[in-house]
């Protein structure tokens, strides 16, 4: 039995170049034709559709606004743009937008364009085959030992968890081998600790060393999101079932199928969405807004908490079965004040992510700077070190960064072993005399100026509106180190 021809569909709002590239194809291909995105969309909907030659300027819908729909319904589907310009703009949008897998200029060659529909139909059939191995090798790894599943195991064992910055004694050690357990067992994994401890991170590193690492990995911040929004955002949308929504809309939960799910901010779901949530989270099943039947979708959740869940539980604001559904197992990231260890390799790495992000070349950071840095508390964790990278790098006129780019309320913590490390809150609000307290602030202040002034006197007496004998003398009281090899510059 003869086996089918590949299918191809051509969309141009012009006859002749039709005929023309059906002249060159039909013997090879099974050829459908429309002359606009509507009359191809009928078709998609109707045939099983392997590659897509669609001109870009056409009247109405343009190439890349109907392949970036054919892509959200028809991911797998190989989408070939052909072009007589060769606008910048239009290739970007095309590349972002609808994951162009090649443009074709005109005038094309026949022998060209049968190049190209051949090798785009030998990768559909690739990316098919690849899926079903896929399958087969997840529910066969047990029984079958084989070269190719060893290497794909030590892939994903390999990739993800190395980009989690941390020195090599970090308490992070000990909750990424957790994580990396967490990860060969295909269960829900919940990731609780404070905004900015990288929890996003980790659970990206989980799902590349999982069995779903060949499949998306999507994530949603649910913090703050009305239901409405949050609702066609995980669950999706028919057409016409929200105002102003023209066409159907895929949830995040459909998307994900088959790979995983990353929800932040848990905590802050209302009582509507914890339930709406848990049929999902127990049953695997979900029902689109505006639809009528109920869809699966094979799914890992992965989610995560600022606050405590157990406690939010016992208090009466989070789902019992919803927050066991989530959490049969969890890990407990530390904030950075915990792992201050870990701060000198993620400061540098920071500062040379932002520095190549914003064309700065810079050589890095100074001891006297990073002394300064470990002095705080980092209530903001990775993500405030991050914004302060950014800031000194802005800043800076030297290739080294120095501790006078470091923001006043960093630089006016003090030091950590010193019997006055509180904040200026703490410190208002602390027993002691009037004077005593004082003294506190006025400790920080000196040091604040002088480390941001680079430790010239004369200016910081100045601005402080004191003589230099009197700050010399402020200093030598409070035993301010200079924290710097540099001389002292006295103008």
């Amino acid at each position: 039995m003869t086996a089918p021809l590949p299918s191809i569909l051509l969309v141009d709002d012009e006859e002749h170049s039709l005929s023309a590239m059906r002249m060159a194809l039909e013997d090879d291909f099974d050829c459908y034709t429309a002359t606009g995105a509507e009359p191809a969309l009928a078709i998609m909907q109707e045939q099983d559709i392997q590659v897509i030659f669609c001109d870009q300027r056409m009247p109405g819908k343009s190439g890349v606004e109907f392949l970036a729909e054919v892509r959200e319904r028809w991911p797998d589907t190989v989408r070939i743009i052909i072009t007589g310009y060769t606008e910048t703009n239009d290739m970007i949008s095309a590349i972002n937008d609808a994951g162009i897998y090649q443009f074709l200029t005109k005038p094309w060659h026949p022998d060209q364009l049968l190049m190209v529909a051949k090798n785009a139909t030998d990768l559909f059939r690739l990316n098919r085959d690849h899926e079903r191995m896929s399958l087969e090798m997840r529910y066969l790894a047990r029984r079958v030992e084989s070269s190719v599943e060893d290497q794909r195991k030590a892939l994903r064992e390999g990739m993800g968890f190395e980009n989690v910055l941390r020195s090599a004694n970090s308490p992070l050690n000990a909750v990424i081998e957790q994580a990396r357990q967490f990860a060969s067992f295909d269960v829900p994994v919940l990731l609780q600790g404070e905004a900015g401890t990288g929890k996003g991170q980790i659970a990206r590193a989980m799902h590349y060393a999982s069995l779903r690492s060949d499949r998306p990995f999507y994530e949603i911040d649910v913090t703050g999101i009305d239901d409405e929004i949050l609702e066609i955002e995980l669950f999706g949308a028919r057409r016409g079932a929200v105002p102003g929504l023209a066409s159907k809309k895929t949830g995040l939960l459909q998307k994900a199928d088959r790979g995983t799910l990353y929800i932040s901010g848990i905590h802050d779901l209302s009582p509507r969405m914890q339930l709406a949530l848990l049929r999902v989270a127990t049953e695997g099943s979900f029902r689109p807004l505006g639809g009528y039947e109920m869809i699966r979708s094979d799914i890992r959740i992965l989610s995560g908490s600022e606050k405590d869940l157990r406690q939010e539980v016992s208090e009466g604001r989070f789902r019992g079965d919803l927050y066991h559904a989530l959490g049969p197992t969890a890990l407990h990231i530390p904030p950075l004040r915990s792992r201050l260890g870990d701060l000198p390799v993620l400061a540098q790495r920071l500062l040379f992510d932002a520095a190549a992000k914003h064309g700065k070349p810079v050589h890095g950071i100074s001891d006297d700077a990073l002394r300064f840095l470990g002095n705080y508390d980092w209530p903001g964790n990775q993500r405030e070190l991050e914004n302060e990278m950014t800031r000194m790098l802005i800043f800076s006129q030297d290739a080294t960064l120095g501790p006078e780019l470091i923001s006043r309320h960093i630089l006016q913590a003090a030091p950590r072993d010193a019997h006055s490390d509180m904040h200026t809150d703490a410190v208002l609000t602390t027993e002691g005399t009037l004077k005593e307290r004082i003294e506190v602030i006025e400790m920080r202040i000196l040091r604040e100026t002088l480390t941001r002034l680079k430790w010239n006197k004369s200016r910081a007496a100045n601005e402080l509106g004191l003589s230099r004998v009197g700050l010399r003398a402020k200093i030598e009281r409070y035993g301010i180190d200079t924290h710097a090899d540099a001389d002292e510059r006295e103008d």
